[in-house]
């Protein structure tokens, strides 16, 4: 979900203290609050069959798992502070956290054509900073594409894009399942290029 600008200047410790007072969710990015956008209804049933699929895995590794409503801050100065749409950490300081995370191994966005590009560029750009993250995750919700990113032992990032009928790998936790399985309930039709392509 992409989100709005507020054009509301605040130091990180002003904004955690006024974020907690909001009915709706807003990120932040030097010194900038942005109010977080609604997603789609198949973004949101994409994100529910993800973090269904993990629930177990994650738990029987000793990790945790979190949705959109959990935020994680990219530095240890407090900027910028974001809410992926999925994330896991196994850190044991994260497993004690309760206002955000700091160390997820793996964060997945689901993107729209109107967030694709953020999502990709600029908010890849930010999350890299996370000394913790081993995989970025990219979920189309226009048709069944995922792209991801992992960090290789050279510290580089590589790239593997996932289309209909592959089984999609999250090396970081050691988790693999169907590309489908991640589109359950999201109704599918065929478009001009034969890709599947989701009903709206």
């Amino acid at each position: 979900m992409i989100a709005n600008s507020q054009k509301r200047h605040m130091t990180p410790d002003e904004y955690l203290a006024w974020e907690a007072c909001q009915e709706t969710r807003h990120e932040y990015v030097d010194g900038e609050v942005y109010a977080m956008t609604g997603g789609t209804l198949p973004h949101n049933t994409i994100a529910i069959n993800l973090t269904s699929a993990l629930k177990n895995p994650v738990r029987s590794r000793g990790c945790r798992l979190f949705m959109s409503d959990a935020k994680v801050q990219l530095s240890e100065s407090g900027n910028p502070y974001f809410y992926p749409d999925v994330s896991v950490t196994c850190h044991p300081e994260d497993k004690q956290a309760t206002k955000y995370l700091k160390y997820p191994c793996l964060i997945v966005e689901v993107v729209s054509p109107s967030t694709e590009a953020y999502d990709r560029g600029t908010k890849f750009a930010q999350y890299r900073r996370l000394e913790s993250l081993r995989e970025y995750v990219l979920i189309s919700s226009e048709k069944i594409s995922v792209d991801i990113f992992r960090l290789n032992d050279s510290h580089k990032w590589e790239f593997t894009p996932y289309a209909a009928g592959e089984i999609v790998q999250f090396t970081s936790i050691d988790f693999e399942c169907p590309i489908e399985l991640l589109y359950e309930d999201v109704e599918l039709l065929p478009s001009e290029n034969g890709y599947a392509r989701i009903v709206s």
